[in-house]
């Protein structure tokens, strides 16, 4: 049925995936504010103008169209923290610095990527709002693992970043193309007194010492000192490496960024670093449920208990505050099979269908 198809990048959560989905979103959110960060809700659109503004980032990834209201054009979001720097500078302006903020939702991108088929993702993260320093960048990565193991994930890789390298540098030659180039990891494309910086990348005790080799005249001491007093606090059982050519996509981070991976699903899982909204510092992550999903994490067990018709609702409430999710018998011809139950009530106690 054509009016059944839905747009490329879309699709439908059927169960167990949406229940699985909504698990994992509450995993990060009450690990986000077991350390303080309050729960924020930003409309999925808005103008064009403020969704960019707070960050100054670009409209291309954006959904637009017309607001038949207004006239002027909106846009549906295609990332949550910029909604959030609105949300911190104006409305909550007047709160003491630093404000922590959770936030979890849907986000859409104009178009798909090859590392990422799906235009409509879930985003859940928080942000640390008016401080960048070392202290509070443990802080976000401790949040964002800690979230991310609550949420079942194992085998979690922190890749470590540093987004405004080449501003730290100060190298001759167009900056912009300079950047393109070592996110490509084209050595040939940048001078050779950068092409160690692509090399540099690997296992953060020889990624630091390659990094501190290459620094001869110590422009980068004080950020390779954070860097590894960042990775320091991180758990023992936590990969971790340094890419400092790698901006993973993000243009408005400035000195400090990371990616986190899992070997239990494909691609990036979450993402995070330090910025700007506006002269404001801040610093936070995003985890991008999805994959996780695809990969079968947080389905949990399933526990149906089929009640036949004149099953006393004392008892039904009963088994529920035991935590049976209990399925009722509506017409005689209803079964726990058709009900998809695991067990069935019988003489009063919940037995294997």
């Amino acid at each position: 049925m054509t009016n059944s198809l839905l747009p490329t990048g879309f699709r439908d959560r059927l169960p167990p995936e949406a229940d699985a989905s909504a698990r994992l979103v509450r995993a990060i959110l009450d690990t986000a504010a077991s350390h303080g960060y309050e729960r924020v809700q930003a409309p999925l659109a808005e103008y064009e103008a403020s969704l960019t503004g707070s960050l100054g980032t670009s409209a291309r990834d954006l959904l637009r169209f017309v607001d038949p209201v207004s006239g002027e054009t909106m846009a549906v979001r295609s990332d949550i923290t910029g909604q959030i720097g609105r949300i911190a500078s104006t409305r909550m302006g007047h709160h003491p610095r630093p404000v922590r903020l959770s936030y979890g939702g849907p986000v859409v991108k104009l178009r798909a990527t090859q590392l990422r088929p799906e235009r409509e993702m879930m985003q859940v993260g928080a942000e640390l709002i008016g401080l960048d320093n070392v202290t509070a960048a443990i802080e976000v990565v401790t949040v964002a693992i800690e979230g991310l193991k609550a949420a079942g994930v194992k085998d979690i890789t922190l890749d470590l970043t540093m987004p405004d390298l080449l501003d730290l540098l100060k190298p001759k030659g167009d900056r912009e193309e300079l950047k393109a180039a070592l996110d490509a990891k084209d050595a040939g494309a940048v001078p050779a007194a950068l092409a160690p910086l692509i090399a540099a990348a690997g296992a953060l005790p020889d990624a630091l010492y390659r990094m501190r080799a290459f620094d001869k005249e110590g422009k980068l001491k004080e950020r390779l000192d954070a860097i590894e007093a960042i990775a320091a606090a991180v758990p023992a059982d936590i990969r971790v490496t340094l890419d400092p050519t790698e901006r993973h996509g993000f243009e408005y981070q400035t000195w400090f960024g990371f990616s986190l991976f899992s070997a239990q699903a494909s691609g990036e899982i979450g993402r995070g670093g330090a910025y700007r909204i506006g002269k404001e510092p801040a610093i936070g992550f995003s985890a991008y449920i999805d994959p996780l999903i695809d990969a079968g994490l947080a389905r949990g067990e399933r526990r149906r208990l089929f009640l036949p018709i004149g099953t006393m609702p004392q008892k039904a409430a009963s088994l529920r505050a035991e935590g049976w999710v209990t399925v009722a018998q509506l017409t005689e011809d209803d079964s726990a099979e058709a009900q998809i139950c695991t067990h069935v009530l019988r003489n009063g106690r919940p037995e294997p269908v």
